[in-house]
């Protein structure tokens, strides 16, 4: 691939991340990314065959972002406790979910989604195995990977409820704090050191 193919094609997922951030995941059409790209409705096509992949492209770079995210998560302390950790990537998690709707949403669909293509799986995977890995160290009894799914799924009903702003109702707060302690408690257990 040329230089100015790779150019278009990085053009392309760009167009489709403003266009998702700014109209939501219905917006993603080929033709509107094309024509926001100023290409013809047909060049996309020469980068990605299908739309699908041009979504799968597009959720690559979300994933990407999460996964930088929380590379930079800050945890107290350089030897913070596991559950510190947990609790810091689930704020960290949150806080994407909150401020990038569209984005999250894309990304999480792997039934609209090539998740096999362009490295999608190598990008979420190894997000979710880190998630798994920490919330083992904090319950070494329990199946980490179970708990640690448990606990993914309620942190996006939290994220999906707190946008649409159910929980501030329910709740009569706006802090999402202790709904995120709450769930850390309920996955977790409760604080004992580790």
């Amino acid at each position: 691939m040329t230089e100015s193919e790779n150019g278009l094609r990085e053009r392309l997922v760009d167009v489709g991340v403003e266009l998702l951030a700014a109209e939501g995941p219905a917006a993603l059409t080929l033709r509107e990314i094309a024509r926001r790209a100023g290409v013809s409705h047909g060049a996309p096509r020469r980068h990605f065959p299908t739309h699908l992949e041009l979504l799968s492209a597009i959720a690559r770079r979300g994933f990407a972002d999460l996964a930088e995210r929380v590379r930079h998560t800050p945890v107290s302390g350089t030897c913070a406790r596991p559950r510190a950790q947990v609790a810091a990537l689930a704020r960290t998690y949150l806080e994407f979910a909150l401020e990038n709707p569209g984005m999250y949403e894309l990304m999480f669909r792997h039934d609209l989604l090539e998740s096999g293509h362009l490295g999608l799986r190598d990008t979420s995977l190894p997000l979710f195995a880190l998630l798994a890995g920490l919330v083992g160290e904090v319950r070494p009894e329990a199946d980490a990977r179970r708990t640690a799914g448990a606990l993914w799924a309620n942190l996006h009903g939290i994220a999906q409820l707190w946008r649409w702003r159910s929980l501030q109702l329910a709740l009569d707060s706006e802090d999402i704090g202790p709904l995120l302690d709450a769930a850390l408690a309920a996955h977790l257990g409760p604080e004992d050191g580790r």
